[in-house]
């Protein structure tokens, strides 16, 4: 492996600015990584070879003229096949839209290529980002690189896996219940929520429109803010972006002091149903935080016991109504279009074969519970555990200045485990949901390797809304110090995988 693909984000900007290694260079090697084990992992549904050469020859050549550059010009990046990007597949893990190229950039991406960051190409996920394990996309389940019979996570488990398996340095992932934070948590990398509104969703495929964020994923602390500044701020493009400055992530990445910073642990997420091994890493990550000199105590928010399934009433019911534009008129994939069938049939027939099980599943639901007579039952009760949700957080936060639990109930599960059971599958989101109820600031960080089974464990941070930065000051402190326990980050300990060429 070439040592360049080892390198943080951070180093590999330093390495350019220096000198020392162009965009195309470090590129090159990400590609050829890729070449090399993605065969195994399975993390990118399409690269663009051509596409990312061309960027990075781009920068190179503005650094060679002088121009001024942003901090992370020419580092490579793994995208989410959930956001457009103009003339590159994009599928969202679909059948549905397999051949379709979007006309346009989203605002994400838009703001990547104007940052200088090069795109590799679009990473796995589970169709349409719903799921938590990556089984659900159409053409194939990611693996984790930490153990490639297990699941890496989701629905973002491509990106993950991707900076897991060193493909990329940086990726971008999407979190509509955990789906950037759960697969962080799962293969040992940094996966950020950052608030609702402060990252901008034009572009982004829609699952579920109030909750979805696009946000970072990094193999470090400091690399995901870095990323977070570049694609974070107002947009006029979508109507729920905040106008606000964006936090100074950079800066709360770097410093990680928590010295009388106030923590509070969650009651209610921890105990039954949670992996000895994670809550053993959890309570030493709560246990250092206090010889950091941060002021721990725990914190009862009674409503989060109903968060999953009021989240599992509103996201199929905005799924439902944002999956009714996929009717092969507009997109990709036509069935039965031979003169002898009437549109409303070719629809019939195009969604029946471009939706995979699990899309049919929540759009039953969600179709069912917006229905004449079930709204106020179902949707709108949901609603109200919502508001309540979010007044546990407001109550919290006058107590404490951050929120922490495991990110996860459990480690990575083996392929096929839970395939079959949905519930079980559902209840993997169960310690990440509630902040994008809320819509505050949320992240998952390494905190170690269980002692069961020798997988990442994932430390859950959440934050008041516009305050990413204490998630990420939290995140840096923990990081550090844990750092100098295992001689480097947790990525340090993930065994090499087999190259095949």
């Amino acid at each position: 492996m070439s040592d360049l693909t080892r390198k943080t984000a951070a180093e590999l900007a330093e390495l350019m600015t220096s000198g020392q290694a162009s965009s195309v260079e470090i590129t090159q090697a990400h590609l050829d990584r890729i070449a090399a084990v993605d065969g195994a992992v399975h993390a990118f549904l399409h690269v663009d070879t051509e596409g990312a050469l061309a960027q990075a020859k781009a920068v190179d050549d503005k650094r060679t003229a002088g121009e001024q550059l942003a901090p992370l010009a020419g580092v490579p990046l793994a995208l989410k096949d959930v956001l457009t990007q103009e003339g590159v597949p994009t599928t969202a893990g679909s059948k549905i839209l397999e051949g379709w190229k979007p006309p346009y950039d989203s605002t994400v991406v838009q703001r990547l290529k104007a940052a200088g960051i090069v795109i590799l190409g679009k990473t796995n996920m589970d169709e349409f980002a719903m799921g938590s394990s990556t089984e659900n996309s159409a053409y194939g389940t990611t693996h984790n690189p930490w153990d490639l019979a297990r699941i890496p996570g989701g629905s973002g488990g491509g990106s993950s896996a991707a900076i897991s398996a060193y493909e990329a340095p940086l990726a971008i992932g999407t979190d509509t219940g955990g789906s950037i934070r759960q697969p962080g948590a799962f293969t040992g990398t940094v996966g950020v929520k950052p608030t609702y509104g402060g990252t901008s969703r034009y572009g982004l495929i829609a699952l579920a429109s109030s909750l979805d964020t696009p946000g970072p994923c990094a193999r470090t602390t400091l690399d995901a803010a870095l990323l977070h500044e570049a694609i974070a701020g107002y947009d006029p493009m979508d109507s729920t972006s905040i106008n606000q400055p964006v936090p100074a992530v950079v800066e709360a990445a770097r410093n990680g002091d928590v010295a009388g910073l106030r923590i509070g642990v969650v009651k209610e997420l921890g105990g039954e149903g949670y992996q000895p091994g994670v809550e053993a890493r959890f309570h030493e990550a709560v246990e250092l935080l206090t010889k950091l000199g941060a002021e721990v105590v725990e914190v009862s928010c009674p409503h989060f016991e109903y968060a999953l399934p009021a989240y599992y009433l509103i996201l199929p019911s905005e799924a439902s109504s944002n999956l009714a534009r996929f009717d092969a008129m507009r997109y990709g994939l036509r069935v039965g279009d031979d003169g002898t069938n009437s549109a409303e049939k070719v629809t019939s027939l195009t969604r029946e074969a471009g939706f995979g099980a699990e899309v049919k599943r929540r759009i039953i639901l969600g179709t069912h519970a917006l229905s004449s007579g079930y709204y106020d039952a179902y949707y709108g009760q949901a609603q109200k555990v919502r508001t309540l949700i979010a007044r546990d957080f407001a109550k919290a936060y006058e107590q404490v200045d951050v929120l922490v639990s495991p990110a996860t109930p459990t480690t990575a599960f083996a392929i096929g485990d839970r395939i079959d059971d949905p519930i079980a599958m559902y209840k993997n989101d169960l310690c990440t949901i509630p902040s994008n109820l809320a819509g505050n600031a949320a992240a998952s960080f390494p905190c170690g390797l269980a002692d069961e089974d020798g997988m990442p464990v994932g430390f859950h941070v959440m934050a008041p809304v516009m305050r990413d930065d204490l998630c990420y000051t939290v995140g840096a402190a923990l990081e550090s110090a844990l750092a100098e326990q295992w001689g480097g980050v947790l990525m340090t300990k993930a065994p090499e995988l087999e190259v095949t060429r």
